[in-house]
């Protein structure tokens, strides 16, 4: 085991290591492992001599994805290396697998995760000390990979992911995000390394020492990579390197390291710096954390907050059908619904006497979270469909629910033990709902007690006092605001189905304010409500006044600042440009219906979708919306054209033809695999030619499709020299096409070096060169 009483100093980078002493740029290092293993051997005795504690293997794309076989031989090898080189500690280093994982790509969380659990074990297998699964920018892939090193070893297990310029991973995820849900699953240190240097990355180190508990890893590069002569270079030094290593370790870090272009001398550095110094430890802050994605929701003693509930099939026929036929798209867009209505969780149900939930239910998650940031309650009283969904869950969730039951209790409470979620305890027990307040928190305190001997903290409890319908039983009403007031005495947080005390009776709405006016003042914390009833949600609002939540009322007054006038609330419809801008793309085939019925097909292109894009493009240039709803977007345009084709001229929706490659050498696809979606979905066609394609296929598939636009991707800065070879190529069998050219090592000033035309720094600023360069 590691003692974080002490700091650890890692080693730095492998891959440019391995470059300066021969590799092929593109070549795959791990195979040197068994091919040239005195070359990883000394590297490794380098980083042992400058002072290193942990030596990471040789063994970042270890992985049957990447290297196309059994990596198992590769990982053993490297694991020797390190141990013969005289490391004192041997990390197990596991990198992304270069896939996008579901909902967003073609790759199954659970193939994922195999994956990774079968380099797992042939760490452990080969003797490794603790794994360092490293330079993930997808969360959920970093938890498929976490989970299977928690499930398939008893090593200690460090995470890292990797950030862009604005503090996000391409997905939008937020460090403090990450550090909220790896923690909750069990990672025994968690950080930040790859893709900046250290002065961009104190900020990023900053926000995840606010959200956890836990030791910080921090491994910037040597600065943003640049090219100069075929060569990459890096521009941080060793002794600046260690000047921001004595701003990290006066933050609070707790272990040190370099990745991309730091070499032994940036390590040594860094040991005079550690010297003599000892680690504060951080402690729990007793607050429990909920995350989505992308948005992390800090819930405490003093939170008032709206829990949208309409993905739930009880008594909606039209959600109900969706389900049946397997459609998930019209859950999806209630999230979205909800979310610009107020909600700041969402509850998520699939429960239906005739579906398959175990089915269902982790399909709906996928569904709402390829559309939202929200954190998500997940409801079901089937374990293992609440399995299921926990696992694809990108974040950390609430679960709901579990109650007093024994039976109930060991199904549920090692659930969210495993999968480090909150709870929702309901008040009662195997004897039913209690009459009193005093019997529903009798109940709650033997299921928080319960799952207190499990190692669940306090702080993670939501109990629901449980809300009676008005029509059945007006005496016990009022009962769960009593028994809220009880359960806060006892330093717990409350939640709450508000909208049932109102079933079987006229004028709901009244009802469900005037009652949630009533719990909000005995309390209560979460309101699961209709986030569409104006009259709940400006009862939250006012509330969060009246009990100081919303400080100085900024975000009441803002929302009374830009309130619509309440017929605009009657509108019968949304226009198919603030379809195409919310990402609800069932309704916008009828949207394009009708204005075709008063338009001509370019106009409407023009006037409704060119300017509903740009508007896309902007909110997501300022950090307004993040990948997930610029392809929710997307894909609402393609729906569009579905319609819109039909009234066009034969050939007239032709885009044109763009073909994209991921260049020699590199294996990751992800970033490539992003622009391909999008482009598609704006209407154009991709001949995508896959990754480590060679210059000379480039130049084929360009000569033989006549495209006007190539796209050349790389994320290594290995493999980013390749890049300019193929836009040699390409230039010198004078084709007349552009090249656009990105990737997480492509910088504007490399692009300008190479000669490529363009930069897309993202997916949305690709489709914008491809609408310059095709015209459309």
């Amino acid at each position: 085991m590691l003692d974080f009483t002490r700091y650890y100093l890692l080693d730095g980078g492998m891959g440019t290591m391995l470059q300066a002493r021969g590799l092929e740029a593109g070549g795959a290092p791990e195979r040197l492992n068994l091919e040239r293993p005195d070359v990883v051997r000394e590297v490794h005795r380098a980083y042992v001599s400058a002072g290193a504690d942990i030596i990471t293997t040789n063994t970042f794309g270890a992985s049957a994805h990447k290297l196309g076989e059994d990596p198992a031989p590769f990982i053993r090898a490297a694991v020797a290396l390190a141990r013969e080189a005289g490391a004192p500690l041997v990390a197990q280093d596991i990198g992304p697998l270069g896939a996008m994982l579901e909902p967003m790509g073609p790759m199954p969380f659970e193939e994922a995760y195999s994956q990774f659990a079968r380099q797992v074990e042939a760490g452990r297998e080969a003797g490794a000390d603790l794994i360092l699964i490293e330079t993930m920018s997808d969360l959920l892939e970093a938890k498929a990979a976490l989970l299977a090193a928690k499930e398939h070893s008893d090593l200690p297990v460090l995470v890292t992911m990797t950030f862009g310029e604005d503090g996000r991973t391409f997905l939008g995820t937020e460090p403090a995000t990450a550090a909220v849900t790896l923690t909750s699953l069990g990672a025994d240190a968690v950080g930040i390394n790859c893709s900046l240097g250290p002065k961009d990355l104190a900020p990023m180190v900053r926000q995840m020492l606010s959200a956890t508990h836990l030791p910080i890893l921090v491994q910037p590069n040597a600065g943003i990579p640049r090219m100069e002569d075929g060569k990459t270079l890096f521009d941080v030094g060793p002794e600046e390197f260690a000047r921001w290593a004595e701003v990290f370790l006066d933050d609070g870090v707790g272990l040190l390291g370099g990745c991309c272009g730091t070499t032994p001398d940036h390590i040594a550095a860094l040991k005079r710096v550690m010297a003599g110094r000892r680690p504060c430890l951080r402690q729990k802050d007793g607050l429990c954390r909920a995350a989505g994605w992308q948005k992390v929701v800090t819930l405490d003693l003093g939170t008032i907050a709206a829990v949208g509930e309409r993905i739930n099939p009880t008594g909606r026929k039209a959600l109900k059908e969706a389900l049946y036929a397997g459609d998930y798209t019209y859950a999806a867009e209630l999230a979205i619904s909800q979310e610009q209505e107020g909600a700041e969780l969402l509850l998520i149900n699939a429960g239906l006497p005739d579906i398959d939930e175990r089915e269902a239910l982790p399909k709906l998650v996928q569904a709402v979270q390829r559309v939202s940031p929200l954190p998500l309650i997940l409801d079901s009283s089937d374990p293992v469909a609440l399995e299921k969904a926990l696992r694809v869950y990108s974040g950390r969730p609430i679960l709901n629910s579990v109650n007093g039951d024994p039976d109930s209790m060991a199904a549920m409470l090692p659930l969210a033990k495993r999968y480090g979620a909150g709870i929702v305890a309901l008040a009662m027990d195997d004897k039913g709902i209690a009459p009193t307040a005093e019997g529903r928190v009798a109940a709650a305190e033997r299921i928080v007690a319960a799952g207190e001997a499990l190692g669940i903290p306090r702080e993670d409890f939501f109990i629901d006092c449980l809300t009676m319908s008005a029509s059945v039983s007006q005496e016990e009403v009022l009962v769960a605001a009593e028994a809220i007031r009880q359960i806060k005495k006892l330093g717990l947080k409350t939640i709450l189905g508000v909208s049932n005390v109102s079933h079987g009776l006229p004028g709901r709405s009244a009802l469900n304010a005037a009652f949630l006016s009533v719990t909000l003042a005995a309390g209560l914390n979460l309101a699961i409500l209709n986030s569409a009833d104006r009259r709940m949600m400006e009862a939250v609002a006012a509330c969060k006044v009246l009990t100081g939540e919303d400080k100085g009322a900024a975000d009441y007054i803002a929302a009374n600042a830009m309130a619509a006038p309440a017929e605009a609330a009657a509108k019968p419809a949304s226009t198919l440009s603030e379809l195409i801008l919310s990402g609800k793309r069932s309704e916008v085939p009828a949207a394009a219906e009708a204005l075709l019925e008063k338009l001509p097909p370019l106009e409407v292109i023009q006037d409704h979708i060119v300017t509903a894009l740009d508007e896309v493009g902007r909110r997501y240039e300022l950090g307004h919306i993040f990948l997930p709803q610029l392809m929710a977007s997307a894909e609402a345009v393609k729906e569009a054209f579905t319609v819109i084709n039909r009234y066009l001229p034969e050939g007239a929706g032709e885009k044109g033809t763009i073909v994209l490659a991921t260049v020699k050498g590199d294996v990751h696809d992800i970033g490539k695999n992003i622009v391909r979606m999008l482009l598609e979905n704006y209407g154009y066609r991709i001949v995508d030619l896959g990754r480590d394609v060679a210059p000379e296929t480039v130049v084929e598939a360009v000569e033989r499709e006549k495209a006007p636009l190539v796209g050349l991707s790389s994320l290594m800065t290995t493999t980013a020299q390749n890049i300019a070879v193929t836009i040699r190529a390409i230039r010198a069998a004078g084709l007349d096409v552009k090249v656009m050219v990105g990737g997480a090592v492509v910088t504007q000033r490399f692009a300008d070096q190479i000669g490529a035309d363009f930069y897309a720094k993202d997916a949305a600023e690709s489709a914008r060169y491809a609408a310059r360069v095709l015209g459309r």
